[in-house]
């Protein structure tokens, strides 16, 4: 690390029932991962494809049931909206790593979507402690129905629950939105990947120290490689309020340098680094079936390639602390479903608040903007209803996205004339804007 100082996804068997593991070191070392293959996406490097011709033939295929159409013969660009799920698998089944863990959780979650006049992307990240319906899922071959649904789980689960098509299944039904492409990514690739990149610098307003992962770092700029980098995206308890979302929040500091770094044309212009990159990710992923293609990759690589970076957001699922389950989530249909229907819309919009822990870089004020990502101790949860599982309104409470004419506040968002505002939390960053990390900020 340099410092600057401050100022086979191919599954024989699933189990539907058991204990959830917590997460452990080497469970994370795939955000890394997962992380590289969003910002190679975003990054529309068009050689990407060229450099994985070889690769492909390789991949591990899994069937959704749902997938698009086969991509047509000559066409330069996806036809309309594109939306991948990419999934990242705690597995250490046929890994170098092998800490005697065993199972298989979907420790991250992201959507990413770009809309269909190819001009705006967003990636959504799901807390992975969000407790909601698993609905039934098809079964390794397709069987559809073949798991039953079932009523509260952990959204981390659903890996183990049902595949990689289980996880699909219950991001659609949460999100309304269709989701005819999905990627699965482990964790053997990560150490080339942060090495194929040259690190990645990243800004700290304070230290993070936190001695569950062994990550001590100063405050001001500091460049990730290697196993530094896989301690900052797996820190919880170093950053934020120690909670899920802190941790998402301070992975998308992480995320917009990367793609900032990305976009650069010390990066674009390097084919090794190019190769590289695709490499480590593509030989460590499994594809829906429809997306294992050269000319598939070559269709996304144009679809994005020219998408500015403020045009892409990195946001999470609003959620609020659950009701009953302690250290768990409970989704915030209200907010989230306004969320899809602006992303579904694909108008640019405008994110109110970064999340717990963030704040933007070279601030006029000094101050820390305002966070909604995370519920105060304080706070109560609403009162959830029985029969549909959503939050009971508050009619004293003003719907936050009811005023069109609403002005974003928080300078990392950037928001302008003609952005849509959005739920005051659901809090993100846009690519375009430095942000740093405030370490611990709540205990």
């Amino acid at each position: 690390m340099t410092q600057k100082p401050a100022g086979a996804l191919e599954r024989h068997s699933f189990v539907r029932h058991g204990k959830l593991r917590r997460s452990s070191a080497w469970g994370n070392a795939l955000r890394v991962l997962l992380t590289t293959a969003i910002v190679v996406v975003l990054s529309g490097v068009a050689t990407v494809s060229y450099a994985v011709w070889g690769l492909v033939q390789d991949i591990d295929t899994v069937e959704l049931g749902n997938e698009s159409t086969a991509v047509g013969v000559g066409d330069a660009t996806i036809d309309g909206p594109l939306t991948i799920l990419l999934v990242g698998s705690d597995s250490r089944a046929g890994q170098e790593i092998d800490d005697g863990e065993e199972g298989e959780l979907n420790d991250v979650t992201m959507m990413l979507h770009v809309s269909a006049d190819h001009k705006n992307a967003t990636v959504v990240s799901f807390p992975r402690d969000l407790m909601l319906p698993i609905p039934s899922c098809p079964g390794p071959n397709g069987e559809p129905d073949y798991f039953s649904a079932m009523s509260e789980q952990q959204l981390n689960s659903t890996l183990a629950n049902g595949g990689l098509p289980c996880v699909a299944e219950t991001v659609s039904e949460l999100t309304g939105m269709e989701i005819p492409n999905a990627a699965l990514i482990t964790f053997d690739g990560v150490i080339g990947v942060s090495n194929a990149i040259g690190g990645v610098e990243v800004c700290l307003a304070q230290p993070i120290v936190d001695e569950h992962t062994d990550l001590d770092l100063p405050a001001g700029e500091n460049t990730l490689v290697g196993l530094e980098a896989l301690q900052f995206l797996r820190t919880r308890h170093g950053v934020g309020n120690g909670g899920d979302t802190s941790r998402i929040s301070n992975q998308q500091v992480f995320m917009s340098a990367l793609v900032q770094k990305m976009k650069s044309a010390d990066t674009l212009s390097d084919p090794v680094k190019v190769y590289g990159l695709a490499k480590a990710a593509v030989e460590n992923m499994t594809m829906s079936k429809n997306m294992a293609s050269v000319q598939f990759m070559q269709q996304v690589a144009n679809t994005v390639k020219d998408i500015d970076l403020q045009n892409i957001n990195f946001v999470q699922y609003p959620s609020f602390d659950h009701p009953y389950e302690s250290g768990r989530l409970t989704p915030d249909y209200t907010s989230g479903n306004a969320l899809f229907e602006v992303i579904k819309s694909g108008q640019p919009f405008a994110v109110n608040g970064v999340g717990e822990g963030v704040e933007v870089e070279g601030a006029d004020d000094g101050t820390v903007p305002e966070t909604g990502a995370e519920t105060p101790a304080t706070e109560e949860a609403p009162a959830i209803d029985p029969n549909t599982g959503e939050p009971i309104p508050d009619p004293a409470v003003e719907d936050p996205a009811a005023d069109p004419a609403a002005e974003p506040t928080d300078p990392a968002t950037g928001g302008g004339a003609g952005e849509t505002p959005l739920p005051d939390n659901v809090t993100g960053v846009r690519a375009d804007k430095s942000v740093c990390s405030l370490g611990r900020t709540a205990y």
